[in-house]
């Protein structure tokens, strides 16, 4: 059996608690092991090594530097980390080393909540299977992302709320490696009840399952 470890914490407007427990009973449907805590903290006090996926939902916030070694040593080594919108994307904001493990990082989405697409660029990808450019209601997010990163969708800025950035097109779904670890990506998710979206739901756990060691 697949060991998981899901954290949840930070700014309380994502609902980090809430979305744990759907992350959780969406792994556990697909037969792992799944340990929830409540503090980052954790990555220190065991052995990360054993696991096979790691899922921070945690925004901004703070880690201390044993935590963050630890995480990144064993993505590093192995073990996989996925995760969706600013519980990955906008996490421990003053660590770049941890920014640089992810691919990106949040910066702004302008308008807030607004009707935008997403647009599937790797079809061909097992992740995207079957999924073709869907409307989404929600934060359409502004990140600064690596080069490095493998995009799966991305969504085209309108320029609408912020005009120079008219035609911008951003990546909302990635995958990369970091070491030997998979490391992969959603923007989409911003509160719990987004997980009521099918395609959502379905790239992140498919997502998940890809980055599993």
């Amino acid at each position: 059996m697949k060991s998981a470890l899901i954290v949840w914490g930070g700014w309380p407007g994502h609902e980090p608690e809430q979305c744990a427990t759907i992350v959780a009973a969406m792994l556990r449907e697909d037969g792992y092991s799944v340990r929830v805590e409540p503090t980052p903290e954790i990555f220190a006090e065991i052995d990360l090594t054993a696991l096979d996926l790691i899922v921070p939902i945690v925004t901004q916030s703070t880690i201390s530097k044993p935590a963050l070694t630890a995480l990144i040593a064993a993505i590093q080594g192995g073990v996989g980390l996925a995760g969706f919108h600013g519980g990955m994307g906008d996490t421990f904001r003053t660590e770049v080393a941890y920014q640089f493990m992810v691919g990106g990082q949040w910066v702004a989405h302008p308008g807030n909540i607004i009707d935008y697409t997403v647009t599937v660029t790797r079809p061909d990808d097992p992740i995207m299977a079957g999924i073709t450019d869907f409307p989404y209601h929600s934060e359409q997010y502004y990140m600064h992302v690596d080069p490095n990163n493998e995009v799966l969708a991305t969504t085209t800025f309108s320029g609408a709320h912020a005009p120079w950035i008219d035609g911008n097109t951003m990546p909302v779904v990635w995958k990369r490696m970091h070491g030997k670890g998979r490391i992969f990506y959603s923007a989409l998710g911003h509160v719990a009840r987004e997980f009521e979206v099918p395609p959502m739901k379905t790239i992140l756990r498919r997502g998940m399952a890809w980055a599993a060691r």
